[in-house]
């Protein structure tokens, strides 16, 4: 009997990345297709990070994520494709190559399929290996796939095929790969498109519109002009920060109101503010300079500037600090070579202009708005301005855009022998390509944090390990140790001792306390020094302790008379017979002293006396009865103990604090939640979105009952009978939100009747907690959805929109209304119940099943979930 035929798919594992341009809807209906042809879909790790070992292709729009270092730095590469890999396999029923579908930009011609016509073989030959090589793919005919066609004339039956049969291919001169190889950079096909040419009828000197600059956005000066507000990311949930630590260096230019604001956004989404280089995910500072530095980036932490911050913000989406070069701390002391030259630019315009200028200033030169004959060098976009006329009169170099941008890449000034940097297109702005330079990492290293290997802990050195085995992966250059030709990412460094999640905790922190205390040491207080002769003593003595206490009994002596009074006064109550008097009238001079402001002829001195008594009572008062710091934070859900009995509560929750456990709310930041078992409640869903441990809450009446602390991980949730009706274990759960960083529904529509049953606010907290647009759809809410047609959108499939309901008839009666919304504007409408949304928040997983829809439910006879 022949064996069954082996589907597509069959023994490989994919891995998928959200982001912007990949969202969570689109991945899951990628991952049913792919399990449907064989593949298995790969789970998060505990931790919520991709198991990059396992992966046999990653699916992503972009290499802006954690672990792209670590897919590259594999001893084979696991490849890395975008979503179009997954339907150009599927579409043809054969697995397609990885290179033409990579997300690096690096590859300028990964969506390039090119078919030559009437060139010579030798051409052919070289244009067809180095669009291989830069990510291209190549066939012999002309096929539905054909991007490009390299021709010298319309006369090539190819040419004369593609008119009829694919308009939307272009049919290019192959001066066109030629410009691009020469500068390494991917520009317009517009003046090399046949039959009519633009660089065969335009004069090359003839002016060209200046281009906008794509990859310039928040990034044309290291230092943001923009104010920063605490509503800047708008209304979408601000996710970038989930589960990392920011430190904020001490040398950015920012006052304390900006630096609580940058703290409150950070913390508001679900990040946590540190002062310890050795705590922190994230650095933030100005300069490539100082000892937080050098530490922050020898330990691979991910160090950026207030711009890279801002981006951050802005764009809700984690970006490499690499990847633009003014979003990296700029030179204190600029580039060694920069000193003494003085640049101008000529053709550059907007953005670009701009970004030029803080450029060559943070590279150490000087910038001129004028080209004058001491001049060194001319910027250019193109090779004919006045300017350039006049640079080459006065022998000033003229080079392009690239010079300046891989010289600060490279840490050194380029050699202006290399053709690239004087090369000019004829009918083409540079400006076009502008802003697409990465920084170097190891030419980084070498130039600004060498060495400091024997202070890296285990973790740090993989990641270095992990960094450099990357670099010589991406560009090709072997230039990796031979021992490190062996290093998996999976593999730690050195042997870890087995100890308990406690005993590591408490020795991090110590730790952590021990660098901070070392680095972060306050200094003394400098004391204020009157301008006047050196060595004169200060002619203010008499403002002294014992002149200002003396003054002060004075006047209380002064005053004993009144202050007796108005102690009688207050003692009396108010006996009905007059309008004013007693308690009250006590209270109200109170209020009137309170609002009052002190006498302008005060003593200075006094009043020093009196704060600095003040503050020691404070002090001592907090010495007396401070508390630990808080090494627990705990969301705690469903527990029964406290049910009716605010006063033990109370009192329970200060015996936890003492022992250094904080009870908090759902919409704070916190490492466990704590419930009975797997309950669908509103605290629970949203706090699970965070990515917490989740601990029987029995923990908390052990630690009451016991005066002390147990061992944490001997309490972990267990709910086989709940994860059996959830269709979800916990452990999943959890690694889906730590991957999810509440993201799960980001950027999905998500609108609720008014009149839902439990009421929208529970709905809507669960919602947004997981990233998604929420709206309350009511009867005269009007169209909240722009219409829109099929082709306004780009062709792109109609995306879901939701709406959350009951089966009350006024509910009803909205469906309808919905329904039409939805489709006029180019999207699916979804009326589903409830437990879609609190089914989808407890697997941490966005799918879709007919069942949920609310025609089909309450014809079942379904009532709708609890929140």
């Amino acid at each position: 009997m022949a064996e069954p035929p082996k589907a597509l798919l069959e023994d490989w594992t994919i891995g998928f990345v959200q982001s912007k341009t990949l969202s969570a809807t689109m991945i899951a209906e990628l991952s049913q297709i792919v399990k449907e042809h064989g593949a298995t879909v790969l789970e998060p790790n505990r931790k919520g990070k991709l198991r990059v070992s396992e992966a046999k292709v990653i699916v992503s729009n972009t290499i802006d994520f954690d672990q792209y270092t670590e897919a590259q730095a594999e001893c084979i590469p696991i490849p890395v494709v975008t979503a179009n890999w997954v339907k150009t396999t599927i579409g043809r029923n054969k697995v397609a190559q990885f290179r033409p579908y990579s997300p690096d930009p690096r590859m300028i011609f990964s969506n390039v399929n090119l078919t030559c016509a009437d060139i010579p073989d030798i051409d052919k030959e070289t244009i067809t290996g180095a669009t291989l090589a830069l990510g291209g793919m190549e066939s012999k005919d002309l096929t539905r796939l054909t991007t490009h066609i390299c021709a010298l004339s319309m006369d090539h039956p190819k040419c004369i095929q593609a008119k009829v049969k694919a308009p939307k291919c272009k049919i290019v001169l192959p001066h066109w790969f030629d410009d691009c190889f020469r500068l390494g950079k991917r520009i317009s096909e517009e003046p090399y498109l046949l039959p009519d040419p633009e660089i065969l009828r335009k004069d090359p000197e003839a002016n060209v519109q200046i281009p906008a600059s794509q990859h310039l956005e928040g990034a044309t000066s290291a230092i943001p002009n923009a104010p920063m507000s605490a509503e800047a990311s708008g209304r979408q949930k601000l996710v970038v920060f989930a589960q990392k630590k920011v430190m904020l260096s001490t040398d950015l230019n920012i006052n304390n109101r900006l630096r609580k604001i940058l703290g409150d956004l950070i913390k508001g989404g679900d990040g946590e503010v540190v002062d310890n280089v050795d705590a922190c995910d994230m650095f933030i500072c100005h300069y490539r300079d100082g000892e937080q530095y050098i530490r922050a980036a020898q330990s691979g932490k991910d160090v950026g500037n207030l711009a890279w911050l801002y981006h951050l913000i802005v764009h809700n989406e984690w970006t490499s600090p690499l990847r633009r070069l003014l979003h990296y701390p700029i030179p204190k002391n600029g580039i060694a070579g920069f000193e003494g030259m003085t640049i101008t630019l000529s053709n550059y315009g907007g953005d670009a202009r701009i970004y030029l200028e803080n450029l060559i200033t943070a590279a150490g030169a000087k910038y001129t708005k004028t080209l004058k004959a001491d001049n060194t060098h001319l910027i250019t976009a193109r090779s004919s301005s006045e300017k350039c006329d006049a640079a080459r009169d006065w022998n000033v170099e003229i080079v392009n855009h690239l010079w300046i941008e891989e010289s600060y890449a490279e840490c050194q000034v380029q050699s202006l022998s290399n053709e690239k940097y004087r090369y000019f297109p004829p009918r083409t702005n540079l400006g076009e390509v502008i802003g697409q330079t990465f920084l170097d990492e190891r030419k980084l290293r070498d130039k600004f944090y060498p060495g400091g290997e024997d202070k890296l802990d285990s973790a740090a050195k993989r990641k270095r390990k992990i960094n450099d085995a990357t670099q010589a992966n991406v560009y090709g250059v072997d230039t990796v140790p031979p021992a490190s030709r062996d290093f998996s990412v999976m593999k730690d460094s050195s042997p870890a001792p087995a100890t308990t999640k406690a005993t590591t905790k408490k020795a991090t922190r110590a730790a952590q306390a021990t660098a901070a205390a070392q680095n972060f040491a306050t200094p003394a207080k400098a004391r204020h020094v009157r301008a006047g002769k050196e060595n004169n003593t200060p002619s203010v003595a008499s403002s002294g302790s014992r002149s200002a206490k003396a003054q002060a009994l004075s006047k209380i002596h002064k005053l004993a008379p009144d202050v007796a009074l108005y102690e009688k006064e207050k003692k009396r109550t108010k006996d009905g017979h007059g309008p004013w008097g007693g308690k009250r009238a006590a209270d109200q001079i109170d209020k009137d002293r309170t609002g009052k402001s002190a006498s302008p002829g005060r003593d200075e001195a006094q009043d020093d006396d009196e704060v600095d008594d003040q503050a020691s009572k404070r002090s001592s008062k907090r010495a007396k009865h401070s508390l630990p710091g808080v090494e627990m934070r705990i969301c705690l859900t469903g527990y029964k103990r406290w049910v009716g009995d605010k006063h033990k509560e109370e009192m329970d929750r200060k015996k936890l604090r003492a022992m250094g456990i904080q009870i908090v709310q759902e919409n704070s930041p916190c490492e466990y939640l704590a419930a009975p078992r797997m309950v669908r409640t509103q605290k629970f869903l949203r706090c699970l979105a965070r990515g917490p441990e989740v601990i029987n809450s029995s923990f908390i009446t052990d630690c009451l009952e016991t005066g002390e602390v147990p061992d944490v991980e001997k309490y972990a949730l267990v709910d086989e009978d709940s994860e059996q009706s959830f269709g979800v274990t916990i452990a999943t759960a959890v690694a889906r939100a730590r991957a999810n960083r509440g993201r799960l529904l980001w950027g999905v529509p998500v609108y609720c009747t008014a009149d839902i049953k439990n009421g929208v606010e529970s709905y809507k907290t669960i919602a947004e907690a997981n990233g998604a647009i929420f709206k309350t759809y009511k009867a005269r809410s009007g169209t909240t959805i722009k219409p829109t047609s099929a082709e306004e959108d780009g062709g792109a499939p109609p995306e879901p929109v939701y709406l959350l309901t009951s089966p009350s008839q006024a509910e009803r009666q909205l469906w309808p209304k919905f329904e039409d919304m939805a489709r006029n504007g180019n999207m699916e409408p979804r009326i589903v119940v409830s437990d879609w949304l609190l089914d989808a928040a407890m697997k941490q997983e966005l799918g879709f099943d007919p069942k949920y829809l609310a025609k089909n439910y309450f014809a079942e006879g379904g009532e709708g979930g609890k929140a």
